[in-house]
């Protein structure tokens, strides 16, 4: 008997590639599908697009804005939604006051060098806070990151940054989700830290933490056994749950 098919979000300029390392490690029970955001430039957007190819029902996992795209599907259809596991993530709208500010400030760096010295230029900017330190020299690893970047535009970079500047706050929809559900994060992620997981997973009654060891932002990438274990027994929880 098939498990439901789980519907893998990628986040920021990301493809199949972040979920590729895992997939070998996942239980061949269920259909995975990589999710396209397409040139959308709202969270909403993206999770109404998702649900319009969707199956009725379905697993859902999303990496860094991906899995706020998630929250979004979960605000709107959560009927459809079986399980749902958030990686490397965060639920708060952008601060108001001088965070928000500096925080508007960074990404619209970044989409000025996508556009003037073009976007692998720009993700090999990104990227420096993106991985465990110790493995920003490692090739295998970041090549593949400069690449999938590379895959898109600066357009799609500048409507994805506006998605993510505007992002709503996901608090409500953590406090209403009642299916099983992993949050996940690298123990060196810089950009989404343990502790913002941590009040994650306060909100969402019953939820998994899992706390990746050496690995940052891009932990399916950079621990990908670890990352599929915890999806596992997500996996499995959401088997019997749906059974």
């Amino acid at each position: 008997m098939r498990g439901l098919p789980l519907l893998l979000v990628p986040g920021l300029m990301c493809d199949h590639t972040v979920w590729d390392p895992i997939r070998p490690h996942l239980p061949a029970l269920h259909d995975y599908t990589v999710v396209d955001h397409g040139d959308a430039d709202s969270l909403v957007q993206m999770a109404v697009q998702l649900l319009k190819d969707a199956p009725p029902k379905f697993l859902l996992a999303g990496h860094s804005m991906g899995a706020r795209v998630a929250l979004e599907v979960l605000r709107s259809a959560p009927e459809r939604v079986a399980g749902v596991a958030l990686l490397d993530t965060g639920h708060l709208p952008k601060p108001s006051g001088p965070a928000g500010e500096d925080e508007i400030r960074k990404r619209l760096n970044l989409r000025q060098i996508a556009q003037d010295k073009g976007v692998r230029v720009m993700a090999r900017e990104w990227v420096n806070g993106m991985v465990h330190p110790d493995r920003l020299t490692n090739a295998a690893l970041i090549e593949p990151i400069l690449a999938m970047f590379e895959r898109k535009s600066a357009d799609i970079f500048a409507k994805q940054i506006h998605a993510l500047i505007h992002r709503p706050d996901g608090s409500d929809v953590l406090r209403s989700i009642h299916v099983p559900t992993l949050i996940l994060c690298g123990r060196q992620d810089a950009w989404a830290p343990p502790s913002q997981h941590e009040a994650m997973q306060t909100l969402a009654a019953g939820a998994v933490l899992a706390v990746v060891d050496d690995a940052g932002h891009m932990a399916p990438m950079e621990q990908p056994q670890a990352v599929a274990e915890a999806m596992s027994r997500w996996l499995g929880q959401c088997v019997l749950a749906n059974a």
